[in-house]
């Protein structure tokens, strides 16, 4: 072997490390995704260790400081009507809604990679009938889906998770099915057909794989739609019940008190601005990251 094909190797090897540097130098140098991820981290950390450092559960009931305002007795961020520790509570709905949004991604990327990867590969009638199947569902304003099908199921954690994903995967579909298409003629896709590698061989270890940048990206962008999809059905009385929280149900039962204990509403309103917003920067970041034309 001759030492130019040695060196031809090694860096055909570096390349995607090489890549990788690069997309990580580019998302650090995206201000606000950085910003973004800090937040969500401590959201998690928050919501997930928090409630084991307080002094209250948030079932916890302290009448005699009912309606306490923030800052001025034990209760940090105040009480609820019930005398409820509302820090507590906040926390444990961000548990909630966080677990929503995470779960209620992970269902709606796996059905609509599966759907989009499936179109993409075989097209035809087949890829056809898929996508009109995934149009059709987008006519559908999301918002009056969840509520129509809510209002027929028994509202828990696991069906919330669930509806919300039925509801969320067809922009995921459009983005894997066009990846998909047009990474299908590559010569190294070719390449593994003629080799004699099935269909789900070369749709999961070849193209997927090579496609992975844009889901990502779908994503996260979901974990965002899915946190305020949970706070629209419950803000609205049909997601997640009393006396279990989440950032939605708390805004409505804060609405009958605007006026006379405004922190209520301000507190889960706030959380969800800035869960919802993090995590859309991140998906920003991730999308000029993965974008490989702006390597210079």
């Amino acid at each position: 072997m001759s030492h130019s094909a040695t060196t031809d190797q090694l860096i055909t090897a570096g390349e995607p490390t090489l890549q990788r540097n690069r997309a990580i130098d580019r998302f650090m140098r995206h201000k606000l995704a950085v910003a973004g991820i800090a937040m969500i981290v401590f959201l998690v950390l928050v919501c997930f260790v928090g409630p084991y450092l307080l002094p209250f559960d948030d079932l916890f009931i302290d009448i005699r400081h009912r309606f306490a305002p923030p800052f001025v007795s034990v209760h940090v961020l105040g009480t609820d009507p019930l005398g409820r520790d509302h820090l507590a509570r906040l926390m444990m709905a961000g548990r909630i809604s966080l677990t929503i949004g995470f779960a209620a991604m992970i269902m709606a990327v796996c059905l609509g990679t599966v759907i989009g990867a499936v179109a993409g590969y075989y097209g035809g009638v087949i890829g056809a009938v898929l996508m009109r199947f995934v149009d059709a569902m987008l006519c559908f304003p999301s918002i009056f889906l969840i509520l129509a099908i809510a209002a027929f199921i028994h509202p828990g954690v696991i069906s919330i998770t669930i509806i919300i994903a039925l509801t969320s995967w067809m922009e995921v579909a459009r983005v894997v099915e066009a990846q998909i298409k047009s990474l299908r003629e590559r010569d190294f896709a070719v390449a593994a057909e003629l080799m004699g590698g099935s269909d789900r061989y070369i749709i999961f270890r070849e193209l997927l794989p090579n496609a992975i940048g844009p889901i990502v990206v779908a994503a996260t962008l979901n974990v965002a739609n899915a946190i305020l999809m949970e706070s629209y059905i419950s803000f609205l009385g049909y997601g997640i019940q009393p006396p279990t929280p989440s950032w939605g149900n708390m805004l409505n039962n804060a609405q009958q008190y605007l006026q006379k204990a405004p922190w209520l509403a301000m507190f889960p309103g706030l959380a969800i601005t800035i869960a919802v917003t993090s995590f859309n920067f991140i998906g920003d970041g991730l999308r000029d990251a993965l974008d490989p034309r702006l390597d210079h």
